[in-house]
């Protein structure tokens, strides 16, 4: 079954999709791909923070076809070994939020309905 994943790094957001039984090692080939960092310089992080394995299936994570939905993919972090050998720590840029709505732009509603002027 089809899972579909966010790969997240600082700012860098990717949208993968694969198959539950596709490895961590494998996920990595994809990523090679698209960043050109080999596999052996990338560290997936699953949803519990914990470091995924490269000879485990997305399903030994809970990444299945009924927890990573296009609709609502799962995320998945990725750190890189620096040039000291050192894998970066963690990190996950927040998205920003929408600026609010000017009040000329909002609707005037009174007990649920709206009203007009």
């Amino acid at each position: 079954m089809d899972v579909f994943l966010m790969i997240r790094r600082k700012k860098l957001t990717i949208f993968i999709d694969a198959k539950d039984t596709t490895t961590v090692l494998e996920l990595k080939k994809i990523i090679e791909g698209i960043l050109k960092v080999p596999p052996r310089n990338q560290r997936l992080h699953s949803r519990e923070n914990n470091i995924m394995e490269d000879e485990k299936q997305l399903q030994d994570y809970g990444l299945t076809s009924n927890t990573a939905k296009v609709q609502n993919p799962a995320t998945v972090g990725l750190t890189v070994r620096d040039e000291n050998g050192e894998f970066e720590p963690l990190e996950l840029t927040p998205y920003s939020a929408p600026p609010d709505l000017p009040d000329v732009m909002k609707s005037q509603e009174i007990n649920g309905q709206e009203q007009s002027s």
